[in-house]
């Protein structure tokens, strides 16, 4: 018999579960946080919320892969894990008039399509057959929920259990896949205490979208850490109405945790040599199934040319993002445009800031196309599985 209670909209008892089964049902369920009216920007602040800016370096992203891809007569853009279309909103008011002319925009979300939303987007709940174009999936990855492990008295990772309240016991010893990505991606010392949060639906989800890239870039951006720096007590935590709290499975609360966004970028490569198994895309953003899709013609075959890892400060860069200040002469010869420069410096400088926004990662992946953002000596190419 379990006592139970209703919280946050959820009909709560003592039953305890995997971190991922929970979060998937908390985020994404009936009543879960993302199905929420007010959108993720009533919780928490992101680089498109922080400043158009952002959304103009991404219209400029695109606009260099109109280029690598010979300027198509139908461009696609999509907005993976969209809020409530403030991305891709900017991005199409950014576009030089003959690249909007030859746009095609979607949103992916979940959540029902907002009122108000510019026309040409496709709200969709799921990826696109194919794209033609760049896919660009911003603060996604660290809601694909995951399971967390910790290392018990015997010096054996195990399974966290999690009821909706977040009380947490330890389960079962982990082991197959999930075990083989631990010791790959974050193994663990045999020190009680440690915890550590297994990627591998995350690498799945991203190998997924970048499968659907028929040509272009598909771009990942997120909090991340990578093999030379993994958390030793994971990262797990929530977001409520901009503050940082427990992460609590029952509705009330974003749940997230910083993406190995190093095994994220190995895993579309990892996924053309094995064409016996196709991925599922997560449970909360479903993928309308393609018939020609690679894992079933032999294109799966093809070959990724190795993805990169970069900060969002030289990405930002890379796209005139800079944050500089402009000339004191420009204060006398012409105060109003020296304010409003001024201005974009702060924002600029506030997406690219050391310590915060600056520090997230981008994961860029090519199809068919030269890298947009050029071969730069300070990147970093993941390694192979």
């Amino acid at each position: 018999m379990t006592d139970e209670t209703t919280v946050g909209g959820f009909r709560g008892n003592s039953r305890r579960r995997g971190w991922r089964a929970a979060a998937e049902e908390a985020l994404y369920g009936p009543g879960g946080f993302y199905r929420r009216p007010e959108g993720p920007a009533g919780h928490f602040r992101t680089s498109v919320h922080a400043s158009p800016l952002f959304a103009r370096a991404v219209a400029r992203l695109l606009c260099r892969v109109d280029e690598a891809l010979g300027r198509p007569a139908v461009l696609d853009f999509v907005d993976m894990g969209a809020g409530r279309g403030e991305l891709v909103t900017g991005v199409l008011a950014a576009l030089p008039a003959d690249v909007a002319a030859r746009a095609r925009a979607y949103a992916v979300e979940i959540a029902d399509r907002p009122a108000g939303l510019d026309e040409r987007v496709v709200w969709l709940g799921g990826l696109p057959d194919a794209v033609s174009g760049l896919l660009f999936a911003n603060e996604w990855l660290d809601n694909v929920p995951l399971d967390v492990v910790e290392v018990d008295s015997a010096g054996v990772p195990r399974l966290v259990l999690v009821a909706e309240d977040g009380s947490e016991r330890l389960g079962e010893r982990v082991a197959g896949a999930e075990a083989d990505w631990l010791s790959r991606w974050w193994p663990l010392p045999a020190e009680e205490g440690l915890r550590a949060e297994i990627g591998l639906p995350r690498d799945r989800a991203w190998a997924s979208a970048v499968d659907r890239v028929v040509r272009g870039l598909a771009v990942a951006v997120d909090y991340a850490h990578t093999a030379d720096a993994r958390p030793p007590f994971g990262t797990l935590t929530g977001f409520r109405e901009g503050r940082e709290r427990a992460p609590v499975p029952d509705g009330s609360c974003d749940i997230t945790a910083h993406v190995a966004l190093d095994a994220c970028a190995a895993a579309p490569r990892a996924r053309t040599r094995d064409t016996t198994r196709t991925p599922p895309a997560p449970a909360h953003m479903p993928s309308r199934t393609r018939p020609d899709t690679a894992q079933g013609t032999g294109e799966a075959a093809r070959e990724l040319p190795g993805a990169r890892l970069l900060t969002q400060r030289a990405a930002l860069r890379a796209l005139d993002i800079t944050g500089a200040r402009p000339p004191l002469a420009l204060a006398s010869t012409d105060p109003s445009a020296y304010v409003r420069a001024l201005a974009s410096a702060g924002e600029a400088a506030e997406l690219t800031a050391p310590g915060g926004l600056g520090d997230f990662g981008w994961l860029l992946q090519p199809v068919g196309i030269p890298d947009p953002l050029g071969p730069d000596p300070g990147l970093r190419e993941p390694p192979a599985r």
